[in-house]
């Protein structure tokens, strides 16, 4: 684990108001980017620099986060966002040791598939991406977003 990005036992809430935003167990991609809107918008209201597309950027890469979690990583165990400077870290916790890969977007005949589009969109708007595992078993991805 990561001193930025730890772990809150389920039913303690995160200490001090505008700290980071959490969930504890199940938490769907719709939830990710509403938590990710409210911190980078409190951020930005209180006058830190944030770029045009800041808000939308780390929605995108807590959306896909948290999908990959329940897609390939037998659901979400923890989400967490917070600010970190002027960046918000994205963190999403699932059951799953493998580690995320990017799938080429055409199968070999050609023909295009669906889906391996996820991780490349992480990996290229993340100033930073870590993935740990957990020593319960599962991995916690955190992805560094910049604001400015």
């Amino acid at each position: 684990m990561t001193e930025q990005c730890r772990n809150t036992p389920a039913g303690e809430p995160p200490s001090g108001a505008g700290g980071p935003e959490w969930c504890a167990g199940a938490c769907k991609p719709s939830e990710a980017r509403r938590a990710v809107a409210r911190v980078v918008v409190a951020c930005c209201r209180a006058g830190r620099p944030c770029g045009e597309h800041a808000v939308s950027d780390a929605q995108l890469v807590a959306s896909e986060l948290t999908t990959n979690a329940i897609l390939h990583g037998g659901g979400v165990t923890e989400f967490q966002v917070e600010l970190v400077g002027c960046e918000v870290r994205v963190c999403v916790s699932d059951r799953s040791d493998r580690l995320p890969v990017a799938r080429a977007v055409a199968a070999d005949d050609g023909r295009s598939r669906l889906g391996g589009r996820g991780w490349p969109i992480v990996c290229r708007l993340a100033r930073d991406v870590e993935v740990l595992d957990l020593p319960s078993g599962g991995k916690r991805i955190s992805a560094v977003v910049p604001l400015s």
